[in-house]
């Protein structure tokens, strides 16, 4: 099964589950604007990476709701780890995607609250808390930012593609840097910075492929339904719908076509 293909075969998200995921970026949003710009804190994890007090009082704060409300979901959090995951719902929480830009001041980063249904996410919030832009992508529903139906911009040429990631170092092997290269010579622009802001900008039309590695679940699991639901497509390199199981590298695209032409490119 194709990416294209999955986004239409996957259940439609049942609203009180959506009404829950809000529920979850209410919470966090306040902790998020509590912390930003001040003299924060800043420990390194096992794997090298920044974490900071707001990355764990949001995670918290989430975690404690999922817990009050569905005791039976699984929850997969990038700083409080796994519970139930064998269980058909699992929640996958990322508090700050992109914190080295939340230190820094930059507001680009973002809570990302997805809800995967057997390991296919169904459900995918990216919430800004410094903007208040909040993208809400569910199975059967349009892409919405507040509020509003977005749709990506339909671009099919990959010449004329804007593209973005967050910075090469994240290609990390020598064949994902060798794959960014070619990517970076096929398109007509290249940026970098964005973190998942990145995705729910390629939803709203602005730009037009994300390509990333070295990931994990939480870092994309929500932005699928969100690229997804207007009209873009994302899978792992290879082509395969994103899950629980995609591996580490991961390509959102503006259209079908745009993303075959992306990922020909990718996989040299």
């Amino acid at each position: 099964m194709t990416a294209t293909e999955s986004s239409a075969d996957v259940q439609t998200c049942p609203d009180h589950l959506i009404e829950l995921a809000c529920r979850l970026a209410d919470a966090a949003g306040p902790i998020v604007r509590s912390y930003f710009r001040t003299e924060l804190s800043i420990d390194t994890k096992a794997d090298d990476s920044p974490v900071t007090i707001a990355d764990r009082e949001v995670e918290a704060a989430m975690r404690a709701i999922i817990e009050e409300a569905e005791p039976t979901h699984g929850i997969f959090g990038e700083e409080y780890g796994k519970v139930r995951t064998d269980a058909d719902y699992v929640w996958v929480l990322d508090p700050i995607d992109g914190t080295q830009a939340f230190m820094t001041g930059l507001p680009v980063f973002g809570t990302l609250i997805a809800l995967a249904h057997r390991g296919t996410p169904v459900l995918g919030i990216i919430d800004q808390a410094i903007s208040r832009e909040r993208w809400i992508g569910a199975a059967g529903h349009p892409t919405r930012l507040n509020g509003n139906i977005v749709r990506t911009s339909g671009c099919s040429d990959l010449s004329e593609a804007a593209f973005f990631c967050t910075t090469t170092e994240l290609f990390a092997t020598e064949a994902e840097m060798a794959a960014y290269t070619r990517l970076r010579a096929s398109v007509r622009l290249g940026r970098f910075g964005g973190d998942c802001y990145a995705y729910g900008l390629l939803s709203a039309g602005f730009l037009d492929i994300v390509a990333e590695a070295s990931m994990n679940p939480y870092d994309y699991m929500a932005l699928a339904p969100v690229v997804q639901g207007a009209g873009g497509v994302m899978s792992n390199w290879k082509g395969d719908p994103i899950s629980l199981e995609s591996g580490t590298q991961v390509l959102a695209a503006a259209s079908p076509a745009l993303h075959a032409a992306t990922l020909s490119v990718l996989q040299g």
